[in-house]
């Protein structure tokens, strides 16, 4: 049985109707046992001695009707060692049910807000948990932002009391479709590190970078040039030194027509790695890019 002495949050955004759920711990890969999504259905955070079922086993409830209270209080009911359980469910309503049982180890309790729940045990200090209330409450800014925001007060209150190795965090869709596994907009884990909540942050500013590079090609496709070229800076902006943007955003322009907005960005590209022209040689073939000698040419020249 796995020991996650964690803290963790799930929550509804209540502009949005999006939910996330995102916890650390000591012990590897948290991504793996505690937090469950689903769009528009729920988000569950199991852990103490932690039971994955009550994940799977949440959100089938809630997508046959149940509310998140039903939910837990059922799954708690068919629970031997309920007491060692600690588990919190959101609904796509916004509804919140959580539990700490009695024989979790202090310090250890939960606490709920609106359309929210933040829970933690083997704790070092009790202040965890409503630092990280205070927390959600008090951030302006996405659900990610606002549950890393949680995770970060909770471990300046102490956080687990071994110390810091893993952390995930997921934000859903608003509204349940046919394909759930398309509709996780955010998907990040640290298995093991030392410093697992602070590199949660950076992968969640590259994570925002590429869903802006994205935007960026579709505006271009659209020929919203000013606009596309808006988001490209704004991506190169949160990942500085990250060339998989820059290239793409690179190619994308130069493939659109807009050739000589592309060759700055290429030559600053192929200053640090000529293997880059390498790829784009080769893009043609597999139809990714039209087959323009003189582009090609133009592109090339930008080689130091």
């Amino acid at each position: 049985m796995a020991v996650l002495s964690t803290f963790s949050i799930v929550a509804r955004d209540t502009a949005t109707g999006e939910l996330g759920v995102a916890v650390q711990t000591h012990w590897f890969a948290v991504g793996t046992l505690c937090p469950w999504i689903e769009a528009g259905v729920g988000a569950v955070a199991t852990q103490s001695m932690v039971e994955p079922a009550y994940g799977p086993g949440a959100l089938d409830l809630l997508r046959q009707g149940c509310d998140a209270n039903q939910a837990l209080d059922k799954l708690l009911g068919e629970d031997a060692d309920r007491e060692l359980r600690q588990v919190a469910v959101v609904d796509g309503r916004g509804n919140v049910a959580a539990h700490t049982g009695i024989r979790c180890v202090a310090y250890a309790g939960h606490q709920r807000g609106e359309g929210f729940s933040v829970q933690a045990n083997m704790m070092a200090s009790p202040e965890v948990w409503p630092a990280m209330h205070k927390a959600f409450l008090s951030t302006k800014g996405d659900l990610a932002e606002r549950m890393l925001t949680a995770l970060q007060a909770g471990q300046s209150a102490g956080g687990d009391i071994r110390g810091q190795q893993s952390a995930a965090l997921l934000v859903a869709e608003a509204q349940r479709g046919p394909h759930p596994w398309r509709q996780v907009k955010v998907n990040l884990r640290l298995d093991d590190h030392p410093r697992p909540i602070e590199e949660l942050a950076r992968l969640l500013k590259v994570h925002k970078a590429y869903v802006l590079m994205n935007a960026g090609d579709s505006l271009l496709a659209e020929g919203k040039t000013a606009y596309a070229r808006k988001k490209y800076q704004a991506a190169a902006r949160l990942a500085p030194g990250n060339d998989e943007l820059l290239f793409w955003g690179a190619v994308t322009m130069a493939d659109s027509g807009f050739l000589e907005d592309a060759l700055p960005i290429f030559k600053k590209i192929f200053s640090r790695n000529t293997q880059w022209f390498e790829l784009l040689r080769r893009l043609p073939a597999a139809g990714l890019i039209k087959n323009d000698i003189k582009m090609m040419e133009a592109i090339q020249a930008q080689i130091n």
